[in-house]
Parts: C-alpha cells; structure tokens; sequence
C-alpha cells in the first residue's frame, strides 16, 4: 500500500501530524489538543482568543473546523463533537495574508519532484480557484516552501505525491496548515498545465519509475473549481458545455460524473495564459482567472457573469 500506512497516518490524524511536525521543526501553529471542556482554559491562555478548533479526522472543504468567539457555544460545540466521539484539536488564529499549496512527489528510494508553489483562494472554506505558480511570491520564499514540502515527504516517508497546504504571514514566513498524501485539488492544474501532471506522478512514483518534468506549460496557469449551483439549471451539462466550447475553445473541462447539488465539487476548468504574457503582470494574471472562474460558473449556473448571450453572441 502506498503512501504506506506509517506515513499516511499524518495526513488523517492532525494531531498526529502535529506532534510529528513539531519533532523536526517543521513551522506550525501552537496548538493543543482538546479532550474535555475543561482544556479550553489552559487552550486559550497557550493559543490566544479566538482560536481555530478543528476535528482531527474527516473534516475537509471547511467542515470540521470552527472559529468561535463566544466561549457559551465553543463549550456547547466541544461537548457535541467529543460525544459524537470526534477527536479535537485547538490551533492559535494564524494571521495569514493568503493560502499557498507545495506539491511535491517522492519515490520509494527517495528521488524527489516539486511543481511550483501555488495560490490557493478559499471561499466558505472550500477552495475556489488555484493559481500557479503563485504571483507575487519572492523567489526564496517559493524555493523555502518547495524544500519545507520535499523535507516533510522525506520524514514521513512518503511515497508518491503529496500536498503540503500553507499560511504565507503577513511577514512573509510559511506555515503548515494542512497535509494531503493523494492527487489534491491544488494540483489539477498541472493535468493540462505542466509536462508531467500529479495522476502520472503519483504513478510513476509508487511504480518507483523516473519522476516526470513538473515544469509549467504557461505563464501562469488557473484552475477554477466547477460548484454546483442552489438549484441545477435546466439546461443540461451536454448543452452548457457546447455554449462553453463555443465561445472558449481554448478551456479545458474536467468533469466527475458527480450530480449536482449545492456547492458540491463536480468539476474544474483549467485555463493556460498566452505564452506572450508574464507572471509578473498583474492585468494578465486577472484576466486569465476571471476567463477561467467565468467558465466554472457557467457550467455550474449556466449563467456568463459578464451577461454574455449564448444565442445571439451579444453581452457586455
């Protein structure tokens, strides 16, 4: 089995990744773990008010994680998940000026691959939209996050691709958030935007082959997750994707088969920018991301957000 279970642990247990992080002095949050109410006392005077309070297993996409300010409901909420038996832990409120995602893969013998640092832009806890490679990240800063993602694969001994979720402060320094030992969504990106893409990675990996040129294939490249909308439209995915084919020929849609349902990922776009353009310029990176969050949210809403006709050809 690979990642092998000794290693895999670190990615479903936070607790366990935490302690293990902190034992080779990997940056990281305070933070303590909960197992009554009793311990949210000595937790706020160790992590500062409010602190985040996370499920250690199962929680993903914003679920399993509460901030809470009011002391009445975070006992409630303690005492709710600890008779569910849902084992908690507390981690100090990072004041992070955005979310970067390295993702590395590691062979049995220990070659190793890295593809850029990417953004990742988060809403209600679920990401949105993966830039990459990140703009505006100061080379030193992405090759400390690139080394920090393959120095944590290489502890853990792990075996194919993993993603290594971070906090950039304010102050430009890197924390670990989270660990996801799997093809991750802050990697799709690289299915159309990089030679070698995290699936063909991970396999080549486990199968102990040569690991593949990571290297970008754009600019910039931008990936937006496919939500499912309040309400399905009407028209079908078939049709939506027509419409779409149309008017971007140039997108690349990747669909799970999944039905739609609210806010359920179903799918994501990815968008490569011209060759002519640079990361560095601020106009052509947004203009990339809006024509890929665009896409995204006609095929989730069958709706163009800039009042595009599909029909007659005629919007703003």
């Amino acid at each position: 089995m690979l990642p092998p279970p000794q290693a895999l642990i670190f990615a479903q247990d936070k607790i366990a990744m935490r302690k293990r992080l902190g034992a080779f002095g990997a940056p990281m949050p305070k933070f303590a773990e909960i197992t009554s109410t009793d311990d949210l006392v000595a937790a706020r005077e160790h992590l500062g008010w409010p602190f985040v309070l996370k499920a250690a297993r199962g929680g993903y996409d914003g679920r399993g994680v509460w901030i809470v300010d009011d002391e009445t409901e975070l006992e409630r909420i303690v005492a709710e998940q600890l008779d569910r038996g849902v084992p908690l832990l507390a981690e100090e409120k990072v004041a992070w000026r955005r979310e970067l995602s390295a993702m590395v893969a590691r062979s049995p013998f220990g070659q190793g691959a890295s593809w850029p640092v990417v953004e990742t832009v988060q809403r209600d806890g679920q990401c949105s939209v993966v830039i990459a490679p990140a703009p505006n990240l100061p080379a030193d800063v992405a090759v400390a996050a690139e080394q920090l993602a393959l120095r944590i694969a290489g502890e853990l001994g792990v075996v194919g691709v993993i993603a290594v979720e971070l906090f950039e402060t304010q102050a430009g320094e890197l924390i670990v958030n989270e660990l996801a030992m799997r093809p991750h969504n802050s990697g799709h990106w690289g299915m159309d935007g990089a030679r070698t893409g995290q699936f063909e990675q991970h396999l080549r990996a486990v199968l102990d082959y040569p690991l593949g040129d990571t290297t970008p294939l754009a600019p910039v490249v931008v990936m937006a997750n496919v939500l499912g909308a309040a309400e399905a439209p009407a028209m079908s995915m078939d049709e939506r994707l027509h419409h779409l084919f149309a008017r971007m020929p140039d997108a690349r849609v990747h669909l799970y088969g999944k039905g739609e349902r609210k806010d359920r990922k179903i799918g994501h776009v990815n968008l490569l920018g011209d060759q002519t353009g640079s990361l560095d310029d601020a106009e052509y990176v947004a203009a990339v991301r809006e024509r890929a969050e665009r896409a995204a949210h006609w095929l989730s809403h069958a709706e163009w957000t800039d009042g595009w006709n599909e029909h007659t050809g005629e919007g703003q």
